[in-house]
């Protein structure tokens, strides 16, 4: 790993445990877990080839694959993909640091029709690694294949800067959201989801009018 991760720098040596802990009791409890993973399974068609950037425990990645999805799931904390080994199988769990991804001998050449980075991914990758993150993503995209990024407009990553390093990234926002179900975004928005576009032609229309 080049540079440590926010993730490792701001955060104590027994966080890992403690989120994996916490986020097995609020599905114990029966929370709701799913909405960025219900986000993207609206706007990729079925069975599609999707990366969980940043998965964590695996929860979104979890929902995607019980919908039909092939899902790769990639974190840099062998904490967190070691939870999601175990409570998740189904999903392809792979350690990789987001800035230098290159999943194309683990998880094989074929590209992403999407890619997710929830939980306030962009907001724990090492600083000024961003626009790397987002290149290397959208690197193994297919062509107009498209990411949905969520993250916490209060956590130090300012959207001035998320907007610069996307289009140098060479992604297009297409649209934003204040939450993962779509409410409006506005200038106080305290959290922002934002829907990108990897360029190039998207591929045809399948029979169900979305493209397959």
């Amino acid at each position: 790993m080049a540079r440590p991760t926010r993730w490792v720098t701001d955060t104590g040596p027994d966080h890992s445990v403690a989120y994996v802990e916490r986020f097995r009791r609020l599905a114990a409890d029966g929370s709701d877990l799913g909405g960025e993973a219900r986000l993207v399974d609206a706007v990729v068609p079925p069975g599609s080839r999707v990366l969980d950037a940043g998965c964590g425990t695996g929860r979104v990645a979890a929902v995607l694959h019980a919908r039909g999805h092939q899902v790769v799931g990639v974190d840099a904390d062998p904490v967190l993909i070691a939870a999601a080994r175990e409570d998740h199988p189904g999903p392809q769990w792979l350690v990789a640091d987001l800035a230098e991804l290159d999943l194309s001998v683990d998880a094989g050449p074929a590209p992403f029709q999407a890619a997710v980075l929830a939980g306030n991914v962009l907001a724990f990758v090492a600083p000024g690694t961003e626009a790397t993150v987002l290149a290397r993503v959208g690197a193994h995209l297919q062509p107009g294949g498209v990411a949905l990024v969520g993250f916490g407009t209060d956590r130090g990553y300012a959207l001035h800067d998320f907007d610069v390093d996307l289009a140098a990234a060479g992604f297009a926002l297409e649209q934003r959201f204040a939450t993962w179900d779509l409410h409006p975004f506005v200038a106080d928005s305290p959290f922002a989801v934002s829907l990108l576009r990897w360029p190039g032609p998207l591929a045809d229309p399948g029979p169900g009018g979305l493209p397959g």
